[in-house]
């Protein structure tokens, strides 16, 4: 008995060829996504790694800490590009190699050849938006917290190299010579000190410390001098210490000072409430000041500090509003582009009939990227200004699945 061929059944096996079919192409397309997602993750790990080494310092337990965090971040680019890439090489490759043909001469619709992709993809889709969901809530908060528990590591390997270091959490540091874990002749200067301005600190000696429990660099000096940025100055003699904050760097704070998009989906619903009535509270507080100021007859006072102050919060206030309800809709629009990646890769790659991998994934990748995320940025962009409403960042996915659409009419009459 002859080797069955999927694209070659017995008469006895017609009926069943369609499930067959359907296994066949699915088990293709699994094995070059997995294949090319673990070689994609595993690249973008190793850019992402080697940017924080170049970039802060990291030694090599920061490293191998940071390895599990970078993952979901890396996976959430990797997707879209990894399933338009594994359906590009199979249904290329059919093509190619005269199989659409053969399926469509045993009386079966080229459409369900691509059932199997149209399934994978819409399975991956929610899979997408989790693992995005992830890598903001677990991914990047972790990965702040390495390099924040490695800034005293960071600083001395800086310091004994260099003789100064400048930290992105707003402080910066010079030193004469490093002995040990003392700083010879320390000047430390604090960018982000408040309303005062920077602070400048130069001591006989000094020593860093992490204070792990609350965030804060801790520098213990001797024979200090500190100068403010509104010109105080002052001598400190003996031992004593200063606490350079950096709770800020770890976005853990309360979540109305959070970016949105900093926000897990879970934490986005409860926030767009406590959101909403901190927008209605300064609206209130705007609406009094203006009718105290009437009220009172001083109508200069409405455009006065106190009233743009007032009215400033109102304005930032709508527009974080504005952006917790469209922050949901980018992450499922995000996510969903594995769908429309597919939707448009498969038809595409069966009508280019080119078995030429990287050729075939050209072919469809360039008009997705030219197309996709222009529309998509603009949306976003769009939606953030409230020009247009929440559902607006669907805009590139909706263009891609018209484009989809008449693919997949012109692979019907293929």
């Amino acid at each position: 008995m002859g080797h069955l061929s999927p694209f070659n059944p017995p008469a006895s096996l017609i009926p069943l060829f369609p499930s067959r079919l359907t296994r066949y192409i699915l088990i293709e397309i699994l094995k070059i996504f997995i294949v090319a997602l673990i070689a994609l993750t595993l690249m973008i790990l190793m850019i992402g790694v080697g940017r924080e080494l170049l970039r802060r310092g990291l030694g090599v337990v920061a490293i191998v800490q940071l390895l599990p965090f970078i993952v979901p971040i890396s996976l959430q680019f990797a997707f879209p590009a990894t399933a338009l890439f594994s359906v590009c090489c199979v249904y290329g490759r059919m093509a190619a190699d005269g199989e659409v043909s053969t399926v469509k001469a045993s009386g079966i619709s080229p459409l369900k050849l691509l059932q199997p992709a149209l399934i994978f993809a819409a399975l991956l889709s929610p899979v997408a938006v989790g693992v995005s969901d992830l890598a903001v809530s677990w991914g990047r908060p972790g990965m702040n917290r390495v390099v924040l528990m490695s800034v005293e590591d960071i600083a001395y390997r800086v310091l004994r190299a260099q003789h100064s270091f400048t930290s992105d959490h707003g402080f910066s540091i010079h030193v004469r010579d490093v002995e040990g874990q003392t700083l010879v002749h320390p000047t430390v200067t604090v960018h982000n000190h408040g309303s005062e301005g920077p602070m400048k600190l130069t001591a006989r000696e000094g020593r860093l410390q992490l204070d792990a429990e609350t965030y804060n660099l801790i520098l213990h000096v001797t024979d200090s001098q500190v100068e403010s940025g509104n010109g105080i100055q002052g001598i400190v003699p003996g031992e004593t210490e200063f606490k350079i904050p950096l709770a800020a760097a770890m976005m853990e704070k309360g979540s109305d000072e959070l970016s949105p998009s900093w926000l897990s989906l879970g934490v986005i619903r409860s926030e767009r409430l406590q959101q909403d009535a901190r927008t209605h509270a300064a609206a209130g507080q705007l609406a009094a000041h203006v009718g105290f100021s009437i009220l009172t007859s001083r109508p200069e006072e409405i455009a006065g500090g106190m009233g743009m102050h007032i009215e400033s919060l109102v304005r930032n206030s709508h527009h974080r509003l504005t952006r917790l309800h469209v922050e949901p809709w980018r992450r499922w629009a995000e996510g969903f582009t594995c769908f429309f990646f597919v939707f448009v890769g498969a038809p595409l790659a069966m009508i280019a009939r080119t078995s030429d991998y990287w050729t075939t994934f050209g072919i469809c990748f360039l008009p997705i990227l030219l197309v996709y995320y222009p529309l998509f940025i603009f949306g976003l962009e769009q939606a953030k200004d409230a020009t247009i409403p929440p559902y607006g960042v669907w805009i590139g996915n909706a263009v891609l699945a018209m484009i989809g659409t008449a693919l997949i009419a012109r692979v019907r009459r293929y």
